[in-house]
């Protein structure tokens, strides 16, 4: 089988992209009525043209959801573990080049964070960190897992991405899931948005969900930040990648998230600006074209929105985030990665779920599952 660099080569961003939006009502109406979706049935639900069966694509995207995955929403909460980074990036509060207090939680103040954190209820943290090899490296990891696994189901992590052998390393120490954003696949956007450090490297970047795979990884998270190229042609090119790994890595499960561009310190204008309409419209157009996708949305979005999209295709919400390292306990004042817009407390967002008869769930079911049937 091909790589997926030599697929993605054989393909021209601008012919991509025209093809999109010369999509007809007649191809969205195709795509609807097909039992199963291909790619260009996916471009179609993401071009303009299906913006007049937003309706159409709810009611389906809810029903496949529903078959799938039930009435439950995974509760998920990220601990900022370091805000330390080598790389520059346009859009991150973290870059190299902004000017900030760095620091690099130790382990007393992991368990100052971890104590808030479960006394929310949570039993699924996300571990992020910036990107730092020579502070928050695969031996500071084993570390970080090895402290907090007793007290939590399920343990994801967003970090650098690292090597196969790494990954094989961290997985007996307690991590399920990686996630790994390509930010876009537009090579020379890419190169503009990351002009210094190892995230330059847009091929070993683009490669990382390959190494996961062949690390044996329980689930992988893949998405785009929305707002650093036109969403749905880079939309596009997540989708034929999730093509391409749910092939190649049959055996792991995946996510996608869907993060917009927000505000944080130094600030980056969103090239191209995607609405809330849009936004339904690519969580539908995914839960249209992959029924077993996991589908994932963070406190960046507004209460109003998140209280929308609950019934619309989303299987996993975060609550209560804090986006900068100690920001739970040890130091809530210090610089966070970007601006959260809901900040309603978990307790508030379960209620929420609930009362739109959904059950709020706190771990990933399908490791309760997996633990029940052993």
């Amino acid at each position: 089988m091909k790589s997926f660099n030599e697929i993605i080569e054989s393909y021209n961003w601008d012919d991509t992209k025209a093809s999109i939006y010369d999509k007809t009502a007649d191809d969205v109406e195709r795509a609807l009525s097909n039992p199963q979706r291909n790619l260009e049935d996916f471009k179609a639900l993401i071009s303009p043209a299906a913006l007049p069966y937003l309706e159409d694509m709810a009611q389906i995207s809810q029903r496949l959801t529903l078959d799938r995955f039930g009435r439950v929403i995974q509760m998920y909460i990220p601990l900022y573990l370091s805000n330390e980074c080598n790389n520059i990036c346009t859009y991150c509060g973290f870059s190299y080049d902004n000017k900030v207090r760095r620091r690099t939680l130790n382990p007393m103040e992991i368990m100052q964070e971890v104590a808030v954190i479960k006394g929310m209820g949570y039993d699924h943290v996300l571990l992020v960190t910036g990107e730092a090899n020579q502070t928050v490296h695969t031996d500071y990891f084993k570390k970080v897992l090895d402290l907090i696994s007793p007290h939590f189901a399920h343990i994801s992590m967003e970090v650098q991405p690292l090597d196969v052998a790494d990954y094989e390393t961290l997985i007996p120490h307690g991590l399920n899931t990686v996630l790994v954003y390509q930010e876009t696949y537009h090579q020379d956007d890419y190169r503009k948005h990351h002009p210094k450090g190892k995230k330059s490297n847009f091929l070993y970047r683009l490669e990382t969900p390959d190494r996961l795979g062949q690390a044996g990884i329980h689930k992988m998270g893949l998405g785009v930040l929305i707002g650093l190229e036109d969403w749905r042609t880079d939309s596009f090119f997540t989708a034929l990648h999730l093509s391409y790994l749910e092939k190649q890595y049959w055996q792991s499960k995946f996510s996608i998230s869907f993060p917009r561009l927000r505000p944080f310190s130094g600030g980056l204008e969103p090239k191209v600006v995607m609405n809330d309409k849009e936004l339904v419209q690519l969580i539908c157009a995914y839960r249209l074209f992959n029924s077993e996708v996991e589908l994932s949305i963070s406190t960046r979005e507004t209460q109003a929105f998140r209280n929308q999209v609950i019934k619309l295709g989303i299987t996993a919400i975060s609550a209560g985030s804090k986006t900068n390292p100690g920001g739970y306990e040890v130091e809530p004042q210090s610089l966070e990665q970007f601006e959260i817009s809901d900040e309603r407390s978990a307790q508030e967002i379960a209620a929420m779920i609930r009362k739109q008869g959904y059950e709020p769930i706190w771990k990933d079911w399908d490791m309760s599952l997996i633990s029940k049937s052993c």
